[in-house]
């Protein structure tokens, strides 16, 4: 104990001797790191924050904000249309790697001249006034701030667009590091080329006009989760991050907005008894005793400020088990646009019913998209088509399919596609495996009526699929399928976040829990709330449906159940040939597989769509069936109870 006393007075006194040589006393100067970036002339000089992250509404995509340094404000006259010299002197990033960066953003912006989308374009962006960009509907904030966008502005605001202008859209950062905010301002500041429109992207801005968060006066928080493991560092004991933006780092600052449920899980890492405690939120966590055990925290953020937690065991705190805990402000009621990528359950082709057997040539195309996870969560998406999942085909058996893949000349990997429903090598990704910016094509024959998955296999396939790479083929019987009122197309799948679940902003993908197997979302369709929120499932009072329904995994077998309905028939396992199944509760469907459900509902309500290992319920996993039309008290006869969901 007095070796790890010494080490914590010689640390002590050598960041005070640190802080007094680098700002005297009286030198009115705080010990923050700043670095101070010149504007155009007669521009107020601006503090570009030495801290990662980013933005939109001059760039959009998203990130877990960390708090950036304090930047002044006062408003720039107006800019020449081109960037300055002294503003193009202060860009410091590499462009070529901002072009890679910039595809995050360009779900939101364009770089082609006047072609607005869910953001304004950013063509000639360096050097332009804000809210100058024709024909966009700016935020008032955005309209009132006077800025002008050259290189540190840009900077600034990306790392924090909230105290650059207050109120705007944009209400946390938009990249993951530094150096990818230096790119990509780089980039912007080089005169970039207009990237060629992904998939599903030239009618962008009316689609996306229907996916913002609605505004409210108070903003619903999703809780924010943090994972810290007790341990050894620096010769103290102390408290280190676990998973995304503070793994690994000692006594790591967290925060939260005013009123946002917390929930911190203390792992202990190295057999001692410790807790933690916030005297400030009123929340202690029990004791951890032995290495391996944990407990959970559970409290609501209270009124703005900076605290502290620490652990109260004897002597733990000053041997430097004690971090910061800031509360801000909740934010503004905002809309917050976010690029929608799940599919719509009705997107699927009608029945082909009896006909010969012909050529049907499918289009799929490749593209990686930065999009909406969940409420204030998004992440890259690799996509068929720009939804997930990729676009149900529908061919006959007999038919010979005629397939050419297109990879986005954007995208950073080469993508493929497998056909369950092909009978060759590698079900045809043997022959399809596509570099950016190519195409191929390769012909196979629908020998055997079913309902199959496709997906990318290019290694690591697991991943390929996890980022959202998989879809439906219906090979229909010479005689097509029984009619019905309502056919509808639901795929499930996993997504493995670095960030545990619900922490906002951009997340990146975890090769770690992938292999692990410890998915953060289960998703129907490709987002949570994408078949609940989004686009629930209609139907009425005794009109049939049928639920075309896939795993796209890659890991989790589902547990397909509707919740208040008997499935009337079952095609195990996709296929059609075989007797149906009838009576049917709940079916068992393993990653790489489908089956086809019918049942026709005969009480108005809303049906949740499950798997019913119920636990992925609270990780994402959910859908509603809404059914209109007047009740039968002789089948169903309560009252039922609102915020159940039904």
């Amino acid at each position: 104990m007095r070796f790890t006393y010494s080490i914590i007075v010689g640390v002590i006194i050598i960041c005070a001797l640190a802080v007094l040589a680098t700002h005297p006393p009286g030198s009115g100067v705080a010990p923050a790191v700043i670095t101070q970036a010149r504007s155009p002339a007669g521009a107020t000089p601006v503090a570009a924050p030495s801290r990662p992250a980013p933005a939109s509404e001059p760039v959009r995509a998203a990130k877990s904000a960390a708090a950036a340094q304090p930047v002044n404000t006062t408003p720039a006259p107006p800019a020449p249309t081109a960037a300055s010299p002294s503003s193009a002197a202060m860009v410091r990033g590499d462009a070529t790697q901002g072009a890679s960066v910039f595809r995050k953003c360009q779900v939101c912006h364009s770089l082609q001249p006047g072609k607005n989308l869910v953001g304004p374009s950013l063509a000639g962006i360096v050097g332009r006034k804000s809210g100058t960009q024709p024909n966009f509907a700016y935020s008032d904030a955005m309209n009132e701030a006077n800025l002008v966008w050259d290189a540190a502005t840009l900077d600034a605001y990306l790392a924090d667009p909230q105290k650059i202008v207050p109120r705007n859209r944009m209400p946390f950062p938009g990249l993951k590091s530094q150096h990818e905010r230096e790119d990509v301002v780089a980039y912007l500041a080089g005169g970039a080329a207009p990237v060629n429109a992904m998939p599903g992207m030239t009618d962008m801005a009316a689609p996306l006009a229907a996916t913002p968060s609605a505004s409210s006066p108070t903003p619903e928080l999703s809780d924010v989760h943090y994972t810290l493991r007790t341990g050894i560092a620096e010769g103290r004991i102390v408290y280190l991050g676990v998973g995304g933006t503070i793994d690994g780092k000692v006594n790591p600052d967290l925060s939260a907005a005013e009123g946002q449920g917390v929930q911190i899980t203390l792992i202990n890492g190295e057999g001692a008894e410790h807790d933690i405690v916030l005297p400030d939120e009123n929340a202690k966590s029990p004791r951890v005793t032995g290495k391996g055990a944990s407990t959970t925290l559970a409290f609501r953020a209270g009124k703005p400020g900076d605290y502290t937690y620490f652990c109260s065991a004897p002597g733990h705190r000053l041997a430097g088990m004690e971090g910061k805990f800031s509360v801000t402000a909740k934010p503004p009621a905002q809309t917050l646009a976010q690029a929608d990528i799940s599919r719509e359950p009705t997107d699927l082709p009608a029945p082909i019913g009896k006909r010969d057997p012909q050529t049907v040539r499918v289009d799929l195309e490749t593209s990686e998209i930065e999009g909406r996870l969940a409420n204030d969560v998004t992440f890259g998406f690799w996509t068929f088509n720009g939804k997930v999942p990729g676009p149900m085909l529908r061919v006959r058996v007999g038919d010979t399919v005629e397939v050419h893949l297109t990879n986005a000349a954007e995208s950073s990997m080469i993508h493929s596609v497998d056909f369950h429903a092909a009978t060759g090598p590698g079900g045809g990704a043997a022959s399809l495996q596509v570099d950016p910016g190519d195409e191929k094509s390769m012909k196979f024959k629908a020998l055997v009526p079913g309902l199959y998955v496709y997906h990318c296999a290019t290694p690591m396939v697991a991943e390929h699929i996890a980022n959202g790479m998989y879809g439906m083929i219906l090979v229909e019987p010479e005689e097509g399928l029984p009619k019905v009122d309502h056919e509808f197309y639901v795929m499930q799948g996993e997504i493995y976040t670095d960030a545990s679940l619900g922490q906002h902003g951009s997340q990146e993908f975890s090769v770690e829990k992938l292999l692990n197997e410890r998915p953060e979302y289960f998703v129907l369709n490709g987002s949570v709330g994408a078949l609940t929120k989004l686009h629930p499932l209609h139907a009425k009072v005794g009109e049939s449906v049928r639920i075309y329904f896939g795993v796209g995994g890659p890991n989790f077998t589902s547990s397909f159940h509707v919740i208040g309905e008997i499935f009337d028939k079952v095609y195990n396992g996709g296929g059609v040939q075989s007797e149906v199944s009838r009576g049917i509760q709940t079916v068992t469907v393993a990653p790489g597989g489908a089956t086809i459900v019918e049942f026709t509902p005969l009480v108005p309500g809303n049906y949740t769509i499950v798997d019913h290992a119920l636990a992925r319920m609270e990780r994402g996993l959910a859908g509603t069936l809404v059914v209109e039309g007047s009740p039968d008290p002789a089948i169903y006869d309560g009252k039922v109870v609102p915020g159940m969901g039904h």
